[in-house]
């Protein structure tokens, strides 16, 4: 089914681009197989026009013209539906080739690949390399979460999702209805930011943490979608990457090279372990409980009481 449609609004779309005059119904009905196999004609006009409003909203644009019997009519100029030439300099091709290169999933690789070599045909400069060395340094965002591709595809759809989901420190999932807006990497994990439909309110949740299939659900978004930027604050705030206070831990001296980098002050403790002062915000409980048994949460003390839940949690499975 899916086939053929494409098929009819391909045909379709070459008589509106290929002709120059406007074509009336039934000169499209003739000149289209789909259109002449309808069994009725309110078939055929009800097919004809699904297919106008879906070609218009794929960005064809197709105007309608009235001759001068009062005959109907439609075309699609070329002139309307022709992009401008695209231009690209080094520096603009050479982030293409690097957003390319970011996505490791088969499906989303194959797109930007083609997405690139549509670009070269329409312009890309012949001496850039949009796949070539840019630096020492290579980008590389690994999706290993089987909930990625549907949160990304309803993200973009702008449909409402359920999925069950393990907070950190609970030992059983719970459903949850979400609107989802946008997915966003920190510290090499993949978080979805959206609209928590049964509390009322926005959430972050982290992807390794849903289980089970993400379901989609039919209907629309009961709030507004915020802008990218302030959906990155919020994802940045609940990973843990805005902090108001200092947290104290103990570490292992030969451990934990991610929270050092972070700390403001270290001090060595002998015996094996340093004392540090890191930034302290939300989300820094479920970071440092990915360290083990390498870090000891000295103070405040609902940090460390939110540590040893979350390890109290994973312990019960």
């Amino acid at each position: 089914m899916a086939i053929a449609k494409a098929e009819r609004l391909m045909n379709l779309a070459l008589c509106l681009l290929g002709t120059r005059r406007p074509l009336s119904k039934r000169e499209l009905r003739e000149s289209i197989e789909a259109y002449l196999e309808a069994g009725s004609d309110d078939s055929f006009n009800r097919m004809f026009e699904r297919d106008k409003d879906d070609l218009r909203e794929l960005g064809l644009v197709i105007e309608t013209v009235e001759n001068l019997d009062g005959e109907t009519g439609y075309l699609a100029r070329r002139d309307s539906n022709r992009l401008p030439p695209i231009t690209l300099d080094a520096e603009e091709a050479a982030a293409l080739g690097l957003a390319a290169k970011v996505w490791q999933q088969a499906r989303l690789a194959g797109a930007a690949s083609g997405a690139l070599q549509k670009l070269r045909a329409a312009g890309l400069p012949e001496d850039v390399d949009p796949y070539g060395a840019h630096g020492a340094l290579e980008p590389r965002i690994p999706v290993h979460e089987a909930a990625f591709e549907p949160l990304m595809l309803a993200c973009r759809d702008r449909r409402p999702v359920v999925f069950d989901y393990r907070k950190a420190n609970a030992a059983q999932p719970g459903q949850r209805h979400v609107e989802p807006w946008a997915l966003e990497c920190w510290r090499g994990h993949w978080y979805l930011a959206g609209w928590d439909r049964d509390r009322g309110a926005e959430r972050v949740f982290r992807l390794s943490r849903i289980t089970g299939k993400v379901r989609s659900r039919s209907g629309r978004f009961t709030v507004p979608v915020p802008d990218v930027v302030t959906v990155r604050e919020t994802v940045a705030s609940w990973a843990g990457e805005s902090a108001d206070r200092s947290a104290r831990i103990r570490l292992r001296s030969d451990a934990g090279y991610p929270l050092r980098a972070k700390a403001t002050a270290v001090r060595e403790l002998g015996d094996g372990w340093d004392e540090l002062e890191i930034p302290y915000g939300h989300g820094l409980d479920a970071w440092l409980v990915e360290f083990g048994p390498d870090v000891v949460v000295m103070e405040p003390a609902e940090l460390r009481a939110d540590v040893v839940d979350r390890l109290r949690a994973v312990a019960k499975g």
